[in-house]
């Protein structure tokens, strides 16, 4: 767990996770540590009303004396962030249709490249639908992916209606059999009103298509572009349901709390996370992971000292 971040999101390990571990090494804490603590928490893009409601709790705790040394307060924050995030957790469904939505340039097409890898890598069928047409080189990236990983593809032609390319997937989807359809969509928000109205065409397409399958709608958000990300995210959210996010470009950013203000601003679980251009370079979101992991490893720390 403690060697995610600090092997693989080092940008996160340098900014957040080393002045935890150092923290909470403190045999006796004091109402300046809580200050630091808040102070890491708003600059790791945890959010000042998020933060605002964790730190109350653990002054609280503080003045009635639960909280004394670092290892006390590190347990206690793990179980406030956990409780975060614990607002928006959902079980997972068995899907097989996948619906990745999002803004251009927030990492949709290469996620869809990895999603399909990991079905693939498990013995699984799977096709990619290039259905944004709107950026010219999308579907010939999609393609690279498909090719790559290992997984099938269905392109249209240029500027074709993109719900006309996802009737098209879903009856290459019924004839192959295919385990699994991800279905990658255009993202240029300058137009908002047509392109929500062309997301929620593609889905009702699919739909109607295939009206017993499960439609999982992923959100990617640019983790680099922190809160600017919401606004964004809320227009999505109101055309079309989301069921989950998915953290992209990780590793390029230090603000690792950016989770936890997804969370409670949008009410939607962080389902993956996207880091690097390697097909293997996705995780799966375990809350409890990722906030051991965030937070270091006391004992850790306490072993090299």
């Amino acid at each position: 767990m403690f060697g995610f971040i600090k092997n693989t999101l080092q940008k996160i390990y340098s900014a957040v996770t080393s002045h935890f571990v150092s923290i909470f090494a403190q045999k006796k804490i004091s109402p300046e540590t809580l200050t630091e603590i808040e102070k890491i928490l708003i600059t790791a893009d945890t959010g000042i009303t998020t933060t605002k409601v964790i730190i109350s709790s653990l002054e609280k705790q503080y003045a009635a004396g639960t909280i004394v040394d670092g290892k006390q307060l590190q347990l206690a924050l793990e179980k406030e962030l956990l409780a975060t995030l614990a607002q928006a957790q959902t079980a997972p469904k068995n899907s097989s249709i996948f619906l990745l939505i999002g803004i251009n340039g927030s990492g949709k097409t290469t996620f869809a490249g990895k999603l399909a890898y990991s079905f693939v890598s498990k013995g699984k069928t799977c096709i990619l639908a290039a259905a944004d047409t709107f950026r010219a080189a999308a579907p010939e990236q999609l393609k690279s992916w498909a090719t790559a990983s290992g997984a099938d593809i269905f392109m249209g032609s240029a500027h074709q209606d993109p719900a006309a390319i996802a009737f098209g997937a879903t009856e290459k989807f019924k004839q192959s059999q295919a385990d699994v359809l991800i279905i990658d969509t255009a993202g240029r928000l300058q137009t908002k009103e047509n392109l929500m109205r062309e997301i929620e065409k593609i889905k009702r397409v699919i739909q109607k298509q295939l009206p017993n399958a499960t439609i999982h709608t992923l959100l990617t958000v640019d983790a680099m572009l922190g809160q600017n990300s919401f606004q964004q995210a809320k227009i999505f959210h109101e055309a079309v349901k989301i069921d989950g996010i998915v953290l992209t470009k990780i590793d390029g950013t230090g603000k690792g709390g950016i989770i936890f203000s997804i969370t409670q601003n949008l009410n939607i679980p962080v389902e993956y996370i996207s880091y690097g251009e390697k097909m293997g370079d996705m995780k799966l979101f375990n809350s409890q992971e990722y906030v051991t992991s965030l937070l270091g490893s006391f004992t850790d720390k306490q072993t090299h000292e």
